[in-house]
């Protein structure tokens, strides 16, 4: 449970931090269509809001600077509200009854930006109806339903920086992960992550490489050995992607790459001051673009 609302009304919040891949590789594909992968994933402060409280009867509103693209779709298929039906339907299965909830999302970031907004959502609802019902439930249940609710979910319940491979569910932890100062930009012009993967030209790409779970605090050392298969072919669909690169390192970024599909580009910035300096310049030469100074969560340990 949380704070009040102001009206002595209990409400559970719940960040929903978006999520960066550092690093994508292409390492294969299963009989079935889906991508082998090895992904560095990283999250940020910036992010979404999931909010909970109880009502009468369930409810589901929307509101921040990208609500508009999710008023104007079928609501029955956010990922918010599947993962309340799919945890009501698992608690229900042991003879209880959770009680009807109010769900309040705060969309502040792009949708379908490669960036995992709605799948950081789905993982926010299902944390925090775990802790507004008092749910206890175990790591292997949690992390079987959130895989049902997409490849990212199990990683986006984590929220921490990690390394994921299979495509996606196999997750191993990375505690000593430092923190990173970010720059986030998209030009809110969508790509087509099947047609992406459609242009790849090689889908048996080199994984992560090995010794990176061992760097620590020296992985930034190994970035130029990591890539985002999936950065040529977008910049190819969207030439935008390539300018934001381009803007980003004009700006002193130690590294710029495309995150997951796109077409959301990250800046690392050696500090937090030079960050803030190089968002607001770009705010201001592109007013119309999606522009976010940011920190990634730190790992911790468990």
């Amino acid at each position: 449970m949380g704070p009040t609302d102001g009206k002595g009304v209990v409400e559970t919040v719940e960040a929903a931090p978006a999520k960066i891949n550092l690093a994508l590789h292409v390492t294969g594909q299963r009989d079935d269509g889906y991508h082998l992968l090895d992904m560095l994933v990283t999250f940020t402060e910036a992010g979404d809001v999931v909010r909970i409280r109880g009502a009468a009867e369930d409810s589901f509103s929307i509101s921040g600077r990208f609500a508009s693209e999710l008023l104007q779709s079928d609501a029955s298929n956010n990922l918010v509200l599947k993962a309340r039906d799919l945890l009501r339907g698992h608690v229900q299965k042991s003879g209880l009854t959770p009680t009807p909830v109010a769900i309040h999302l705060e969309k502040n970031l792009p949708v379908a930006s490669g960036i995992g907004g709605g799948s950081a959502d789905a993982a926010a609802a299902l944390r925090g109806l775990i802790r507004h019902w008092q749910l206890h439930i175990d790591d292997k249940t949690l992390n079987d339903m959130a895989l049902i609710l997409g490849a990212d979910v199990p990683m986006c319940l984590a929220s921490q920086p990690l390394i994921a491979q299979g495509i996606g569910e196999e997750i191993t932890l990375l505690p000593q992960f430092p923190q990173l100062s970010l720059v986030l930009v998209n030009p809110l012009k969508g790509v087509s992550t099947p047609h992406i993967f459609r242009l790849l030209e090689d889908k048996q790409n080199a994984p992560l490489p090995a010794p990176l779970l061992d760097q620590g605090q020296s992985w930034l050392s190994m970035m130029d050995a990591l890539r985002n298969d999936l950065q040529p072919p977008a910049v190819k669909l969207l030439p935008e992607i390539g300018d934001m690169l381009a803007m980003l390192h004009s700006q002193g970024a130690d590294v710029a790459r495309m995150s997951g599909s796109g077409a959301t580009c990250f800046g690392i910035f050696s500090d937090w001051e030079k960050a803030k300096a190089a968002a607001a310049s770009l705010r201001e030469q592109k007013p119309g673009w999606y522009v976010q100074e940011t920190r990634t969560i730190a790992g911790r340990a468990s």
